[in-house]
């Protein structure tokens, strides 16, 4: 079955955001900390945020810090990422993961993907 549905991706303009969602089953939601990695056309995939069951753990990478915010609704089996002063650094296809452990490791659990693309 179907454990992560991830949406949100679009083309914005440099500068501009967007904000990302990934619907999550119930027993993954409920059970492993959530987070989104990103792959930008060409590179190695990269963490980019997690948080944890209660909110209580949170963790960006450098690259997106101050940038980029991950949340959840519990009520919704959902994890956000909203992002902000998007940048063309920032296009890649972005995927939710669930069971991340020691700050950036992913889990095994993942979405389809999701492209960003940010124009100049």
């Amino acid at each position: 079955q179907v454990q992560l549905v991830d949406s949100g991706g679009g083309l914005v303009q440099s500068g501009g955001s967007l904000t990302l969602s990934c619907v999550v089953s119930g027993r993954i939601f409920s059970t492993y900390p959530i987070g989104w990695f990103r792959q930008p056309p060409g590179k190695e995939r990269e963490f980019v945020a997690r948080i944890t069951k209660d909110s209580g753990r949170i963790n960006y990478a450098d690259s997106v810090k101050g940038r980029f915010t991950i949340s959840r609704d519990n009520a919704k089996n959902t994890v956000y990422l909203q992002m902000n002063s998007l940048k063309p650094e920032d296009t890649a296809v972005y995927y939710c993961n669930a069971g991340l452990t020691g700050w950036d490791k992913p889990g095994d659990y993942w979405g389809q993907g999701t492209q960003v693309t940010v124009s100049s």
